[in-house]
């Protein structure tokens, strides 16, 4: 429930429990976000290999180049710990991106 939204029987509650109701459901949608993209960022790390920070480049950079969050962008990544295959353009701009990182090592 987003502030503003009210469900069944709501309007009878005082507009504070309201609110707080909202945040806790904003709150519980932010730590499943974290979860996934925690989870995305473990992967990243084991099959680059690179640390913690490289790895979230790697997929806001993904997320940015496919018009995507970067929860979608992790959802995805997960999904292929399951079976699920990579989508096309994520596999194609994740490559891309581990160019474009490589070459930046290779610079330094």
């Amino acid at each position: 429930m987003r502030a503003g939204e009210v469900a069944w029987g709501d309007d009878l509650l005082d507009p504070a429990v309201v609110e707080l109701r909202a945040e806790i459901a904003r709150l519980r949608r932010g730590l499943s976000d974290r979860a996934v993209i925690d989870q995305a960022l473990g992967m990243m790390m084991a099959l680059v290999p690179c640390p913690h920070e490289q790895a979230g480049d790697l997929l806001m950079d993904v997320a940015r180049r496919c018009g995507l969050s970067r929860r979608e962008v992790a959802v995805a990544l997960v999904a292929t710990s399951e079976g699920s295959p990579f989508p096309e353009h994520l596999d194609h701009a994740l490559r891309g991106a581990l160019r474009r990182l490589h070459k930046a090592e290779g610079k330094s």
